[in-house]
């Protein structure tokens, strides 16, 4: 999601390639225990508007994160290039739009009591779960975190030393309100925030601690000067909970600097070992960095006795764990499907939390008592399809009759609300047969096949002047052209109405040809996997490439319409300025998706367990659960730049379909896939 304003850019300055090779070397990345998180690049798209991502120091699934706030700064809070630094926050949703959302409790460190104290960066080195930053005057901070828990570590250079708290930030100035108490090495309470396009707000507890401070005074509304402790270092622990401050304080732990920041390391290492990837090393660093991303959300909010604040305020207690921090018309597409195959253990929790927002007021974005930073949850239904198709626990019939309410007051007014929510009516159709509820299974069946109305209305004249107009007729985001194509429930469907399949393949190499296309934003994403529900599924596996790895023509930008300054070069680049312009990261929506793609899989059509093949960018790929059973990708016959799949063998027999089922994956084997440097014409058109 982007929703374009004006924000802090940088200009005049060059992009820097940071943490990446760029030699033709072959990286393996074979062994389970092996620190993967060396290759991760954590300045990736924290430059401009080419992600808004920070390097701050996070943990995977934790709403606590520690990260700095530079001037001037994109929607995270930092710009790369920025030499000014404000001082350091706590709470950050990546990748978001509307200016951002969190930056909570500014830490500032000072000298000799000067609240002017500049902070101006001479260097910084950042990886997951920590960050150092030098200043030109002698003050260095180091910040690392567990999960809820952050620690901070400043150097002086002198003894007379302190820090500076404002309770009261927030990023684009949304704080409401806050309490809070002090102790004499402490402080805690909670802060109030509106959530990102001040939808909602949101409430942390928090329990900040200075040991051995000299003194914690009040400096003014909302702020707090904390006086050293006469020696050259200063330590400061955080912990953080959606439920109360007793909760908070718990997170509190005496473990060293060190410890936090070799346990954080740890755990990254742990999740993104999942997949193991062996292949040219600056391709090896770019996934890595981007699977990172898309660790980052949903926020594990209950404690570990299963209390949690649910999205009405309430006080609650569950046996599963509880998530929060939701941008699911965004990430539906891609992250929550990513995490859906490759951590399977944190997705069940994940997609029981989503159905559990149903009975506490779930609203289509942020209510007014959510428990941590949070965008919006439209098209919960389809995940939730997604989910039990795929084997998940998913409490259908508990949550039916708030599906049904939210089925009759979908929004219609549109052309793209009309084929969004004809989509949400397929999924509920689905679910509806899953419970057993045959006549209103069949009633919204219906309902979601009068999408062909609209599409016949808006979608199927490509004559009209204004179909590549961005929020032509009144699209939220996109042109005509790019979301005449949003019925991946009904591709057969859709291929009658442009009548039939050959018609079909023509408008879709018009699309493409005339760089119609847009990946800096969602609406379309699907589009260049289109063409593996035809006769003609090597096309795909070329524009999978090419906007992998190669150069692409892109004409569209979320704040202009074809034409205006295109973009000739890469997509996903391993540097502070990664991606395209306005293309936000959308909570792991962009980088999921070249992750995906980069291992040779695709989601077909979100709600059913289906992905599409195309050529890994790999040598080999292997997928390990940790539960005794993995499944491997190898690449036969492998040149890196070879993308068209020749032939594929799934567990020794010859496979001549294109795409495998969830169950297929996770039951663990072996693909080999036989690439060549010519499409194969017929394999996988059955």
């Amino acid at each position: 999601m982007k929703q374009f304003s004006a924000i802090l850019f940088v200009t005049g300055l060059f992009a820097a390639l940071v943490g990446c090779s760029l030699s033709a070397n072959t990286k393996q990345v074979s062994q389970q225990n092996e620190d993967v998180t060396q290759s991760v690049n954590v300045f990736l798209g924290s430059s401009g508007d080419h992600g808004q991502m920070s390097p701050s120091a996070s943990y995977p699934f934790s709403m606590l994160s520690i990260g700095p706030v530079t001037n001037p700064h994109t929607h995270t809070g930092y710009e790369y290039y920025a030499k000014e630094f404000r001082g350091f926050v706590h709470t950050h949703l990546e990748g978001v739009g509307c200016t951002g959302s969190g930056g909570n409790i500014l830490i500032k460190p000072i000298l000799n009591g000067n609240e002017q104290t500049e902070l101006t960066k001479e260097n910084q080195h950042a990886e997951p779960g920590y960050y150092e930053v030098n200043f030109t005057n002698g003050i260095s901070t180091q910040l690392s975190v567990l999960h809820n828990y952050g620690i901070h570590k400043y150097h002086f250079p002198e003894k007379n030393n302190g820090l500076l708290i404002d309770l009261s930030y927030a990023l684009s100035g949304r704080f409401v309100a806050e309490e809070h108490n002090v102790s004499e090495d402490a402080i805690s309470g909670w802060i109030d925030t509106k959530t990102t396009c001040s939808r909602g707000i949101y409430r942390i507890y928090y329990y900040l601690q200075v040991p051995d401070c000299k003194s914690i005074t009040s400096n003014g509304e909302h702020k707090i000067l904390i006086e050293g402790n006469n020696t050259a270092d200063l330590l400061v622990k955080i912990g953080f909970s959606s439920v109360n401050v007793d909760y908070a304080k718990e997170r509190i732990r005496n473990n060293s600097f060190e410890q936090v920041r070799l346990s954080a390391q740890a755990q990254w290492s742990k999740l993104l070992n999942r997949i193991q990837v062996s292949g040219e090393d600056d391709r090896v660093d770019l996934f890595y960095s981007l699977l990172y991303r898309g660790l980052q959300a949903p926020y594990l909010i209950s404690e570990e006795d299963g209390v949690y604040t649910a999205i009405d305020g309430s006080v609650q207690n569950s046996t599963t764990p509880v998530y929060n921090g939701w941008a699911i018309w965004d990430n539906y597409r891609e992250q929550l499907p990513m995490l859906s195959l490759f951590y399977p253990d944190e997705y069940s929790g994940i997609a029981w939390s989503i159905a559990n927002l149903y009975p506490y007021g779930k609203d289509n974005w942020a209510t007014k008592h959510e428990p941590s930073p949070t965008v919006r949850t439209e098209h919960a239904i389809v995940v939730l399809l997604d989910a039990w198709e795929k084997g998940y626990d998913v409490p259908l019939d508990e949550i039916k009759d708030f599906l049904l309410h939210e089925a009759e007051h979908l929004d219609y007014e549109s052309p793209d609300k009309a084929l969004e929510s004809s989509y949400d009516c397929w999924a509920l159709s689905r679910i509806l047969r899953i419970t057993g509820d045959d006549a209103l299974s069949e009633k919204y069946r219906q309902k979601a096949m009068e999408y062909k109305k609209y599409w016949l209305k808006d979608f199927a004249d490509l004559s009209r002047n204004d179909i590549d107009r961005m929020q032509a007729r009144g699209l939220y985001q996109g042109t005509i052209w790019q979301y005449r194509w949003f019925v991946p429930f009904d591709v057969e469907g859709l291929k009658k109405l442009a009548g039939g399949e050959d018609a079909f393949l023509e408008q879709l190499d018009q699309f493409f040809d005339e760089n119609n296309y847009n990946h800096a934003n969602q609406p379309d994403l699907q589009v260049p996997g289109l063409y593996n529900a035809t006769s003609q599924p090597w096309k795909s596996q070329k524009l999978f490439r090419d906007l992998l790895l190669d150069t692409v023509v892109q004409c569209y930008f979320n704040n202009n319409s074809k034409g205006i300054d295109p973009y000739v070069g890469r997509i996903y680049k391993n540097q502070p300025r990664a991606y395209l312009r306005t293309m936000d990261d959308d909570a792991g929506t962009m980088s999921s998706w070249f992750v995906l793609r980069s291992v040779g899989l695709s989601a077909a059509n979100v709600g059913e367990p289906i992905y599409y093949l195309t050529a890994p960018i790999f040598k080999a790929v292997k997928l390990n659960w940790g539960n005794g059973k993995t499944f491997t990708i190898k690449v036969e016959n492998y040149n890196k730049d070879h993308f068209y799949i020749k032939s594929v063998e799934l567990n020794g027999e010859a496979l001549t379909r294109n795409w495998l089922t969830h169950r297929e994956i996770v039951s663990g084997g072996e693909l080999i896939i036989e690439t060549s440097e010519v499409p194969n014409k017929s394999w996988g058109v059955e």
